[in-house]
């Protein structure tokens, strides 16, 4: 949140998921982590919130609710299918994939992924899919990772 930039390490990747962990080898003075949520404890209908870069508009913050869980995402432009995604109608668009889908207490349960878009659009119409976080995080053993 200061600006800090680091070199980092890939630290996991899980190509299967569409996720890769980093590990920056020099952190902020001041960092602070962010608190992982449980999908599980969610519900259809539950507020979900994004945050991302969508088209370099950088600090974006766009609210929702939680559409569906185990959900299927085809990757764009790839043979690659994502099982198991949270579905969820809060804006996202590209420069949003990576970041957090939250709950309303603001912990991350999901990782950002992908948005349907059938006709090809440049923005977003509707439905987004997260990787949920334990799935996300399911590579990296117990925290802190």
């Amino acid at each position: 949140a200061d600006g800090t930039e680091s070199p980092a390490v890939l630290a996991l990747a899980q190509p299967e998921i569409d996720i890769a962990v980093l590990q920056p080898t020099v952190l902020p003075r001041e960092w602070y982590p962010a608190t992982l949520g449980n999908p599980g404890a969610m519900r259809v209908g539950d507020e979900a919130y994004v945050l991302g870069n969508p088209f370099g508009l950088p600090w974006s913050f766009s609210a929702g609710v939680i559409s569906g869980f185990d959900r299927t995402f085809s990757v764009p432009n790839s043979n690659q299918v994502i099982n198991g995604m949270i579905q969820f109608d809060a804006a996202a668009n590209p420069g949003n994939s990576g970041g957090p889908l939250l709950n309303r207490s603001g912990h991350v349960i999901g990782i950002v992924t992908g948005i349907l878009n059938p006709t090809n659009e440049n923005f977003f119409v509707g439905i987004g899919f997260a990787v949920p976080i334990g799935t996300a995080t399911g590579g990296m053993g117990s925290p802190p990772y």
